[in-house]
């Protein structure tokens, strides 16, 4: 099945999608107008758009964008239907020989041997025919508010031993003030991307000598540690206790785990003392280990262990991107072991936590999915249908909407996915929530139970941000790098205005560091002017601007990010305010 979906388009559920799959063919009709020996991969639709993978013997460049669409209009205009014919096996595979379309023929062929399929769909507009189980629109008339948008390269099925092809991003939607909303969406998206504020803000960079592996400086740094240390924070309350384990174990835990059969291509490995052993991807065997290092009892649980290890995971360089996708990483990792009738409870609090989270970031729209048994996975039907049966059942007294995620679980459990909704409108999974009946016979975890018989426990993996360094990028494009006070890397920046001030200006600054407060003091020979607007451009919240009349009253005139006008304030004043700031992480504000 995994190379049935590097080639079959998903199915079509929403009108938007219809319009949208629809206008990929036109587009590849355009194309093939164009370019008559052109070749056709697949033209799914994807969030918020589609595109479609050609093989051409011209290198496509943006100006030919253009080009393409001003076919594509002469199509829309035309307004051909879309008609839909079954074919046989054998009858569809000689269509597309004869349109010397390969591509096409791997995919019938790939439906006969995997699906056992006996006949297919083409639609046809116009002189175009297309390989497509659709549905589409009635006539190309109906698109109204389309744009195509970039060029990239795709390895055909995704596999970097095969062809690359060229891919055509495009969007298009119901009507033209939707489509002029999401350029714009698009345009301010550019400005955000936390690659290039992670540049300007000199929060990290990557180099080619660790290839998809982050070094956060200094500022960077900062932020980092200061999510760390929030999620920790939780762990008193929902009582947690932090743990410490091994980067590199021996394959045969890997092999034990399931992580060898079902994961490798993902995994780093190597050799010491003549002896095979691998970087871990996951925590999860490794938490099993503290767990039977001693024997436990039904008092012990539920046993909550929670481990900020980095992991690696081997990305194609083709589908790494910034802190988003990365080849190592850290999660707020945890694992609760408990009794089956411990589960509900453990999960309602895990869902509270990351609920909790999420409103403290400016996340309000969220969606649950709840994922289920993937093709590739560990265990019996039995243990799957129970572990899936648990978490409908709690998802339903939470009373909280959610869809099911087919075939989408982890290879050792069902879980709850958990996706949220950025101030671009983009939505991004971070938490999740696993649970896990596998593991722990694989390990042969028991505790003693009341009636003093031994009995598996019960694993729930779970993670609230996900990997630091993909929630850190995509919280910097959702603030646009203006962090809120408690996690900005420069909280406040003490301005003098002329010499005779900066002695004052520094002497406050240390008073704040002495707090724990993160501010420098900018006394270069500089206009005022150009001071203020690179406090700004740095995003830092609060500038703090000191000349006579401010020295003289003990007083600063107090800028914050984002606001024109300044505000008079005592020394005792900012004192109180910056504590108070820096000690109640405050609710995250989008920018």
């Amino acid at each position: 099945m995994d190379a049935l979906n590097e080639i079959q388009e998903p199915e079509i559920h929403s009108e938007i999608e219809t319009l949208r799959h629809s206008c990929a063919h036109v587009m590849a009709h355009a194309i093939q107008r164009l370019w008559p020996q052109a070749k056709f991969g697949i033209g799914p639709t994807i969030e918020n758009g589609f595109y479609y993978d050609v093989d051409l013997d011209v290198k496509l460049v943006p100006e030919d964008l253009p080009k393409i669409a001003k076919m594509m209009t002469t199509l829309i205009v035309d307004n051909q239907a879309f008609e839909r014919t079954e074919h046989s096996i054998e009858e569809a595979i000689e269509i597309f020989r004869n349109l010397n379309q390969p591509f096409k023929i791997e995919i019938i062929e790939t439906l006969r041997d995997t699906l056992k399929a006996t006949t297919v769909s083409t639609y046809k507009e116009g002189d175009f025919l297309d390989l497509c189980r659709g549905p589409h629109i009635p006539k190309t008339g109906q698109i109204k508010a389309f744009k195509l948008l970039s060029l990239a390269g795709a390895y055909w099925r995704g596999d970097e031993k095969n062809k690359q092809l060229q891919r055509i991003y495009g969007t298009a939607f119901l009507n033209k003030a939707e489509l002029e909303e999401h350029l714009n969406l698009i345009e301010e998206a550019k400005k955000r991307d936390h690659r290039k504020l992670g540049k300007e803000l000199d929060l990290f960079s990557f180099h080619p000598e660790a290839p998809a592996s982050p070094f956060f400086h200094p500022k960077g740094t900062v932020i980092y540690n200061r999510l760390v240390e929030y999620v920790r924070k939780l762990y008193g309350p929902f009582e947690y206790d932090e743990i410490i384990t091994p980067q590199v174990l021996d394959v045969a835990l890997w092999h034990k785990s399931g992580h060898y059969d079902n994961y490798k291509e993902s995994m780093y490995f190597t050799e010491v003392d003549e002896r095979q052993f691998a970087l871990k991807p996951m925590n999860c065997p490794a938490a099993t280990f503290v767990y039977a290092s001693q024997k436990r009892s039904y008092r012990d649980l539920p046993l909550r262990l929670a481990d900020f290890g980095r992991l690696h995971r081997y990305e194609k360089s083709g589908v790494t991107a910034g802190l988003t996708r990365v080849r190592s990483f850290c999660q707020d990792d945890a694992h609760i072991f408990c009794s089956s009738d411990q589960i509900a409870n453990e999960i309602k609090r895990v869902v509270e936590m990351i609920l909790k989270t999420y409103d403290l970031f400016g996340f309000s729209d969220i969606k649950i999915f709840l994922s289920t048994r993937p093709e590739k996975r560990v265990g019996s039907d039995a243990l799957w249908d129970q572990a899936e049966g648990a978490l409908k059942e709690v998802l339903d007294a939470l009373g909280r909407p959610y869809q099911i995620n087919p075939g989408d679980g982890a290879f050792y459990g069902p879980k709850i996915d958990f996706n949220v909704r950025d101030a671009l409108k983009r939505f991004h999974q971070l938490g999740t929530i696993q649970l896990d009946f596998n593991m722990p016979d694989r390990f042969d975890l028991n505790y003693t139970t009341s009636e003093n018989t031994a009995q598996r426990p019960v694993m729930v993996h779970r993670a609230v941000l996900g990997s630091i360094e993909r929630f850190m990028g995509i919280l910097i494009e959702h603030v646009a790098g203006a962090f809120p006070f408690w996690l900005a890397p420069v909280q406040a920046r003490l301005v003098s205005i002329k010499d005779p001030h900066i002695e004052y200006c520094k002497a406050f600054a240390n008073q704040l560091k002495s707090l724990g407060i993160r501010v420098d003091v900018d006394s270069r020979n500089e206009s005022m002017g150009l001071k203020t607007r690179e406090a700004q451009t740095a995003k830092i919240p609060f500038a703090l601007v000191a000349g006579d009349r401010e020295m003289e009253a003990s007083q600063f005139a107090v800028r914050k990010y984002g606001e024109r006008e300044s505000k008079v304030m005592t020394q005792d004043e900012i004192l109180a305010l910056f504590k108070e700031l820096n000690s109640v992480p405050e609710k995250v504000t989008r920018d």
